[in-house]
């Protein structure tokens, strides 16, 4: 006995993301037919796999092919595959329930996207254009049955908040997704959606790379609509099934038979992406190991670019055999954006991802597409800085994360950093450029990190770096805190950072190195001396450290850090990832010429040390942890003290 029809409820998630794709998404409409031919392309991709894999899956793939069927009389429009198939349960989880993370976020970036284009991609890349059917159908049936299972399943939708699931018996292995399609009669003109030509046009523009035949049964030329004569003409010859796709493998082919067009519709359709891609690789390898590589640069990053779950690699495959999606052991982390196809020789069919993480020749054609990737973007960098100044601003962050990852390419990856400065307020630099700038005698590249560029410009530690004309970069990735602690050094020219270490900068040739500035330092040194021990004391639960300040014009005091030890954000980063560390102490740097510590400095030598004095050397050193946009260990009491002082001034 069959089971009897359930009526469930979509997930919530899944309502409000079918009520933008039916009602705000897709400007074109024709893009229903290309997402449900690369779902079916999927299916058939994953039972050739599945087959290979399992000796004991009694299936036929001897003639694995996408069936387009159209009934004018009942309105329907039929993609039918003869793929993997779905189970009961495969069916409420991929179409009922979208179990992905990143649903709200999704979501939100879809409402806040500024254009359709824009939108179709945020869609495409989240995996669910089947909802595009409800676009053109106001009804859609899914009759299918799994691979190695005897029991079918039957769905149906109109879209608007429920669906019914039932047990379904004989049917065939695959899926068939039937769509009812709307009234003709509108501006949208879905009455060409049962038209041989439309589909066929569709088809070809959008799916010709499919590597399955996408198959349709046709009528004689005149029969059709569009053409002039009736389209379900009485009378007409018998229909004959004709393949709609030419199946070319485009990495095959050579570069010179192969148009920027296809390239973009071949990257559109691997990457849902719908804008053209920044970038196109195209190679071959011969000798001992044999492959094609087609790989594109997106022109701007995918929604989930960082998100812990995202798929990264490129598909794989073995003498034009699907193997698999997302290899990463052909793609570092840092360059998981990069899309494509990798088709190789000499590789098993029954290829695990176990065996490609070690396999020598896997390994060696990782290095060589990184070096493709990496010398492309070079490449653009130098030719077309515009474009290039776009990916970076897309893509910066995580190729910088590779200067972490893959030290083989830190030289190249250096080479490719671009940063703003204060050189430019408008336009970033790139490491080569600061070099060619530095000044006479300079052989540091001078940074500062900070959360944005308004925070670092107004950091204490830029006064003497702005007053001596001194270039510094302004790093704000929080990725910058990590790979600048670990890179040594650009062409020779080691980096500092500027709120790390003793910054000298009357070294320099432009600077005042004479005997008598050094004899004037140390004698203000020797003037303040008691003052420095005294406030070592009072402060050691919170600085190792107090001395007098070269890198100072108008602030009063400010904290930096040894050469060596941990800044404020890095340490917050390993303490939120469950690192135990030690508290890192840091350095008070007095201004000498500032009228606050000179004060300061008077009252302490007129003595005696009063708790005054105690408490405007807190306030002193919780101001300079503010300027730094650093937290306060004890807000309340810092408010309590400057409060009071403020009272005692009026």
């Amino acid at each position: 006995m069959a089971s009897p029809t359930e009526t469930l409820e979509f997930q919530a998630e899944t309502r409000q993301l079918l009520q933008l794709v039916i009602h705000s998404i897709y400007s074109n409409k024709d893009i229903f037919l290309r997402e449900l031919i690369s779902n079916a392309s999927d299916a058939l991709d994953k039972l050739r796999l599945e087959s290979l894999t399992d000796s004991d899956l009694a299936v036929d793939t001897s003639d694995l092919h996408i069936m387009l069927e159209v009934d004018r009389e009942a309105r329907t429009l039929t993609v039918r595959d003869n793929g993997i198939g779905m189970t009961r349960d495969d069916v409420v989880d991929l179409i009922g329930t979208i179990a992905k993370s990143g649903t709200a976020s999704l979501l939100a970036k879809i409402k806040e996207a500024k254009d359709a284009d824009a939108a179709q991609s945020l869609i495409g890349q989240f995996g669910v254009g089947f909802y595009s059917a409800f676009m053109v159908a106001d009804k859609v049936t899914l009759r299918t049955r799994r691979a190695g299972t005897d029991q079918g399943t039957a769905w149906e939708s109109d879209g608007e908040g429920t669906y019914t699931i039932a047990q379904a018996d004989g049917l065939p292995v695959g899926t068939s997704v039937t769509l009812h399609l709307k009234p003709a009669d509108g501006e949208d003109g879905l009455g060409d959606y049962l038209a041989t030509w439309k589909i066929r046009q569709i088809v070809k523009q959008y799916s010709d790379f499919i590597r399955w035949p996408i198959r349709m049964a046709t009528e004689p030329v005149g029969t059709d609509a569009g053409s002039g004569a009736e389209d379900g003409a009485e009378g007409a010859a018998a229909s004959a099934p004709e393949t709609l796709n030419s199946m070319k493998a485009l990495w095959a082919r050579p570069r010179s038979e192969v148009t920027q067009a296809e390239y973009n519709e071949f990257y559109q359709q691997i990457s849902h992406d719908w804008q053209e891609p920044a970038e196109t690789i195209h190679m071959r390898a011969e000798g001992t190991f044999e492959y094609e590589a087609l790989l594109f640069i997106p022109a701007h990053a995918p929604f989930d670019l960082f998100s812990r779950d995202t798929k990264r690699g490129v598909q794989l495959y073995v003498k034009r055999v699907f193997i698999m999606d997302d290899c990463d052991a052909l793609m570092p982390n840092y360059l998981r954006f990069v899309k494509g196809v990798v088709d190789a020789h000499d590789l098993s069919l029954n290829v695990s991802r176990e065996i490609l993480q070690h396999d020598r020749q896997i390994t060696a054609v990782r290095r060589r597409l990184v070096k493709k990737v990496l010398a492309a973007l070079k490449d653009l960098r130098t030719t077309n800085a515009e474009t290039y100044a776009k990916l970076w601003e897309q893509f910066g962050r995580v190729l910088k994360e590779g200067l972490l990852e893959d030290r083989d390419n830190a030289d190249t990856l250096l080479e490719l950093v671009s940063a703003a400065s204060t050189h430019d307020a408008q336009a970033p630099t790139t490491l080569r450029e600061y070099v060619e700038r530095m000044k006479d005698g300079q052989d540091t590249i001078y940074y500062l990190t900070g959360e944005n560029r308004q925070m670092v410009e107004n950091s204490p530690h830029m006064e003497a770096f702005t007053a001596k004309g001194y270039e510094v970069l302004i790093l704000t990735d929080p990725v910058d805190e990590v790979w600048t602690d670990q890179i040594p050094a650009f062409d020779g020219h080691r980096f500092q950072s500027i709120a790390k270490g003793q910054v000298d900068l009357d070294g320099h040739a432009d600077g005042d190195g004479s005997d008598e500035a050094k004899a004037e330092k140390a004698q203000r040194e020797e003037d303040f001396a008691a003052l420095l021990g005294w406030l070592r004391s009072t402060l050691a639960e919170h600085v190792k450290e107090v001395r007098l300040s070269t890198r100072l014009t108008t602030s009063a005091a400010c904290l930096v850090g040894d050469a060596h030890d941990l800044t404020p954000t890095l340490e917050k980063m390993y303490r939120a990832m469950g690192q135990e560390l030690a508290p890192v102490k840091r350095i008070l740097e007095l201004n000498p010429t500032h009228p606050l510590v000179t004060a300061l400095h008077q009252a302490h030598k007129a003595g005696p040390e009063t708790p005054a004095l105690t408490d405007i050397a807190e306030l002193v050193h919780g101001s300079a942890l503010l300027a730094e946009g650093g937290d306060l260990p004890d807000p309340a009491r810092f408010t309590r003290l400057l409060t009071d002082r403020l009272t005692h001034t009026l």
